[in-house]
């Protein structure tokens, strides 16, 4: 694995988000020196937090899962995530609810998830999803362990006896006709591959390889944490400061000072930082302009699509919502081509619901619930622009809570009291290409060592993590890229024991 050659004794991370915050307790953990420079005046990125009359409201993902992985970020720094974090299992993970009026709870747990399949569609489908579970844990187990938890410096990597296991496995075969093979009903099939839109490929086109994601969703469990997701980054802020890290808010990277092939200095709207390397976690093209530079790549890059996403506070809820609930529409097929081929809005929305304060009620006033709604959207590339979404956002709204009261949400238009509308005029305003905060799509030449790499030729020093680089997008591949960057530095390393209590956990650590 090529590392940073030369001296990386302070490295300056540019971006306290997720990626941004995972890279820095792996170089600390490895004994560097580190500084933090966020543009925002607190931790998270695209995991933020508004306040709104009382309401805490996640401004990004609403789904945790994988939590060892965000245990390694902590036991870099020799602290126990269980200390700094109060993870809620769900159960179920999901809800799902269909256009034909029938319901099927999603479990993790695999003898409630048979029995609920076997109520839902049948004892032969519950026999199908004990083999599809099994085939997704092998899957998960020989992906992980060597294709993304990896630093790739070639494709010609790829060619060793995992490249063999994993065709063996189906894993470059279509998702939708893998999962098929396993269950079929068509709503099952959903429930196990729409998963490929966080991908931005339809599970028509998908490789197979990507039912990691839905391996992630169905068998390894969904958390949240208390306090809602922002409060995963801030814990990880603060495990960072404890292990010595330097964090400085509110400060904008204008440029960076190089001499020859090396970043010397990281300099803000305030300050100049020297440094002995950097890792950048912004939006790939503000990270390439700040490098100066654009990989050439054989085709340019293709987008994930994006999302509407509308928070609204209630004095009421409705029983049938869970924590997460997926309203499938009747369209499926047509869904994905709107989304990835034609640039239209969905014209049978499916929406992801998540009403947080089913868990957690004091993320609202007393008495009060909190819902977000996700509408998946064509990116700006091939969809409505910027300017077009300012003009076609109330609409847009009115035409959400529209279908959600078609779909038993009754009363939902005027029961919203507090809200707040996300749409991709707003991505584009926060520095996301294509008005998508989902980065590049996981198409095949764009995923493993054809996904951006974190290391740009002609910057001997510089190092990039985050959703657009590998191994890509989702809340545990983003700390696993951070996770990669700090390898790219310090070359690899086991994580140390965890502190004993009573202990000083983190300080001094390397």
């Amino acid at each position: 694995m090529k590392t940073v050659p030369g001296p990386t004794d302070h490295v300056v991370v540019v971006g306290a988000g997720l990626a941004g915050l995972s890279t820095a307790l792996h170089l600390l953990g490895a004994g560097r020196a580190v500084t933090v420079v966020e543009r925002a005046a607190h931790p998270g990125g695209r995991a933020g937090l508004l306040r709104r009359a009382g309401y805490r409201i996640d401004t990004g993902p609403t789904v945790l899962t994988m939590p060892d992985i965000v245990e390694d970020a902590f036991a870099a720094v020799g602290r126990n995530m269980r200390d700094s974090l109060d993870l809620i299992p769900l159960h179920p993970a999901y809800h799902a609810r269909f256009a034909d009026g029938s319901s099927l709870d999603v479990h993790t747990r695999p003898k409630e998830m048979e029995a609920e399949i076997t109520r839902f569609a049948g004892a032969t489908q519950a026999m199908g999803y004990r083999r599809l579970r099994a085939w997704l844990e092998r899957l998960y187990r020989l992906q992980m362990r060597r294709f993304i938890d990896t630093n790739f410096d070639s494709p010609l990597e790829l060619l060793t006896p995992d490249l063999a296991r994993l065709a063996a496995l189906g894993g470059f075969g279509r998702l939708d006709a893998r999962i098929a093979s396993f269950i079929s009903d068509e709503r099952l099939r959903r429930v196990f591959s729409f998963q490929a839109l966080y991908a931005g490929v339809p599970p028509a086109r998908a490789l197979a390889a990507y039912a990691v994601i839905a391996y992630m969703d169905t068998v390894a469990g969904v958390h949240f944490p208390r306090g809602g997701m922002h409060a995963l980054p801030r814990a990880m802020a603060d495990a960072a400061a404890g292990a010595g890290a330097d964090l400085r808010y509110g400060q904008d990277v204008r440029c960076l000072e190089r001499t020859g092939h090396r970043i010397t200095a990281v300099v803000t709207d305030r300050e100049r930082i020297p440094c002995d390397a950097v890792v950048l976690t912004p939006d790939l093209p503000v990270a390439y302009e700040l490098l100066g530079r654009t990989p050439r790549r054989p085709t340019p890059l293709r987008r994930s699509p994006s999302a509407v996403v509308l928070h609204f506070g209630s004095a009421r809820t409705w029983p049938h919502l869970a924590h997460h609930t997926i309203s499938f529409g009747a369209a499926w097929q047509r869904t994905f081509h709107e989304l990835t081929r034609t640039g239209r809005l969905m014209s049978d929305p499916s929406l992801l619901i998540t009403r947080p304060t089913a868990t957690d009620p004091g993320l609202a006033p007393p008495g009060r619930h909190l819902h977000y709604v996700l509408a998946p959207c064509p990116n700006t590339d091939i969809g409505p622009d910027a300017q077009d979404w300012r003009e076609l956002a109330p609409r847009y709204r009115d035409s959400i809570l529209a279908a959600l009261e078609r779909r038993g949400l009754t009363g939902v238009a005027a029961a919203v009291e507090e809200e707040c509308l996300v749409t991709p005029a707003d991505w584009t305003a926060q520095g996301h290409a294509a008005g998508t905060p989902f980065s590049a799509a996981h198409t095949f030449a764009q995923t493993g060592p054809f996904r951006p790499r974190n290391l740009v030729r002609g910057t001997e020093n510089a190092v990039l993590a985050g959703c657009g680089t590998t191994p890509g997008v989702g809340v545990p591949t983003v700390l696993i890229s951070g996770k990669l960057a700090a390898a790219r530095i310090t070359g690899p390393r086991r994580a140390p024991a965890l502190a004993s209590p009573g202990r000083a956990a983190g300080r001094g650590v390397g």
